[in-house]
């Protein structure tokens, strides 16, 4: 599965940052969805040439994060990767935050491969209380025709904490279980931020064959270590100018990154 789904047994997923989509207020009116082609574009050629073996498109310049996607930008994302499906030519797979049944409709509307968001669990946050809708999610997939759509379950969300006390462990078993989630995704607690390795190490142990992935805070120093423990990793702000997250991605960074990795694997 990870290597049709993902492109490699180990895969390294690039972080494509949609500049600000409209309604949002970082919004460029003046370059408009031209602009944000244009930089997506850039940053798509940058993770290839680098030999990135899948990307995976966000919103995180929608700042403040919604927790329930808006017409305008759900679209607008969609005309993006439509505009930009072309020039991939590796998986790719998308991500509406913090919403995952806008994150099901943009995947099948763009026929993307695989899809990431917060599924499961109830948090109190930055964007407030957060009760995602997984059943909606799954059921919204299924009924779309696109039960071979992978979907990558966050299980402890950054920008919040979990309300209840159950582990990180406990919660990616019971996502298995209980949810169907395809791959567990463990993650820091802010974007570039790195994922504790205890809590990788503890989930990989607790869900058995279901891929565990870093979802953040994974740079050249780190990755080793990270493969060895877990499935996969999502990388992004490491990969931009200067390890700054809503930077451009710097081609040479991706390549060195890449090129240790191949080794490693």
């Amino acid at each position: 599965m990870l290597k049709e789904t993902f492109g490699s047994h180990k895969p390294i997923i690039g972080m494509v940052h949609l500049h600000a989509l409209p309604g949002s207020p970082l919004y460029d009116a003046k370059g408009g969805m031209g602009a944000i082609i244009e930089g997506a574009a850039a940053d798509i050629e940058r993770l290839q040439k680098g030999g990135i073996d899948a990307v995976m498109f966000g919103n995180e310049n929608d700042r403040p994060y919604l927790l329930k996607a808006t017409p305008e930008s759900l679209a607008a994302m969609a005309a993006v990767i439509g505009a930009l499906r072309p020039t991939i030519k590796v998986p790719f797979g998308a991500d509406y935050l913090w919403d995952p049944v806008a994150t099901v409709a943009l995947c099948a509307a763009t026929q993307a491969r695989f899809g990431r968001e917060i599924m499961t669990g109830v948090f109190e946050s930055d964007m407030g209380t957060w009760e995602p809708d997984c059943a909606g999610a799954l059921r919204l997939r299924h009924n779309l025709g696109r039960d071979d759509l992978k979907l990558m379950f966050n299980v402890n969300a950054e920008f919040a904490s979990s309300v209840g006390s159950r582990s990180v462990a406990q919660r990616a078993k019971s996502a298995v279980f209980s949810s169907l989630a395809d791959v567990i995704l463990v993650s820091g607690p802010m974007t570039g931020q790195a994922a504790s390795t205890s809590d990788l190490r503890s989930a990989k142990e607790a869900v058995g064959d279901t891929p565990v992935f870093a979802n953040t805070g994974v740079n050249i120093d780190t990755v080793k270590e990270i493969l060895s423990i877990g499935d996969g990793c999502i990388v992004g702000t490491h990969f931009k100018v200067g390890g700054k997250t809503f930077n451009a991605v710097d081609g040479d960074r991706v390549k060195r990154f890449m090129d240790l990795v191949g080794k490693s694997r």
